[in-house]
């Protein structure tokens, strides 16, 4: 099995703040904060930015409602 984490972690986890990411992506916190929310349909070009400013591999992303993901969390946790 291969551990995943949320985009909100993966940004948390290098330091970076939502305005952070903004900047680097030239897309709006709005936008960034909408896509750490729910991760299914991230535009490709918008993914390969966040997965290089992260230093996260494709694989270890959880492409999804990060309200499941987290349902999911507590469910194998229980």
């Amino acid at each position: 099995m291969t551990f995943k984490i949320t985009l909100r972690a993966a940004r948390i986890n290098r330091g970076l703040t939502l305005k952070d990411v903004s900047e680097k992506t030239s897309r709006c916190t709005d936008t960034i904060s909408k896509y750490e929310a729910d991760a299914t349909y991230v535009p490709h070009d918008l993914m390969v930015m966040l997965l290089e400013l992260y230093d996260v591999p494709y694989i270890h992303i959880f492409f999804g409602n990060e309200s499941e993901f987290l349902g999911l969390r507590k469910k194998k946790i229980s």
